[in-house]
């Protein structure tokens, strides 16, 4: 089995601990977490699989270009890599109560990045169960990868992430 490269940010809040959470459910010695500072070039190109984090929150963060935007990072050091031999699939975190206009917009950020590189992007997840009225990480009824609410729907985490497992492990194989 090729290994999996579970790459995530923000460190220390929700997004790492759905990542490890996501590493618990996965049950394989295959998968390892980096955080999106200090994940090399080597860690991704020996990697096959890719399950990519992150939250919506602190929106201002994602349109920034400036250094300090650790996405970005990501995303140029990806312009040095072939995609087209990767399958990735994609986990975000919002609160659809306090910002119901942008829910998850992080995760079409992620879809549009990966998708113009080529990459084969997997792991879409259903609309059913939320409740908000917008978002840019989803298409038709479907979001671009597992949506999570740890702020209100924190009970549904560990179910969502063991059905989202199985629909991704499809695909890693």
């Amino acid at each position: 089995m090729k290994k999996v490269a579970l790459i995530y940010w923000p460190e220390g809040g929700n997004v790492e601990a759905v990542a490890d959470k996501i590493i618990e459910h996965y049950g394989s010695d295959t998968i390892t977490k980096y955080s999106i500072a200090n994940i090399r070039k080597e860690d991704l190109a020996e990697s096959g699989y890719w399950i990519i984090g992150g939250s919506t929150v602190g929106s201002h963060v994602w349109e920034d270009a400036d250094d300090s935007n650790k996405w970005n990072d990501l995303f140029k050091m990806l312009d040095k890599i072939d995609l087209g031999n990767k399958i990735v699939a994609f986990y975000g975190l919002g609160d659809q109560v306090l910002y119901p206009s942008h829910f998850l917009n992080g995760l079409g950020i992620f879809q549009e990045e990966f998708e113009k590189r080529k990459a084969n992007i997997v792991g879409q997840w259903p609309i059913e169960g939320y409740d908000f009225y917008e978002s840019e990480g989803l298409k038709g009824n479907h979001f671009f990868g597992l949506a999570l609410d740890e702020d209100n729907q924190e009970e549904l985490t560990d179910e969502r992430i063991t059905k989202w497992l199985e629909i991704i492990k499809k695909e890693f194989k």
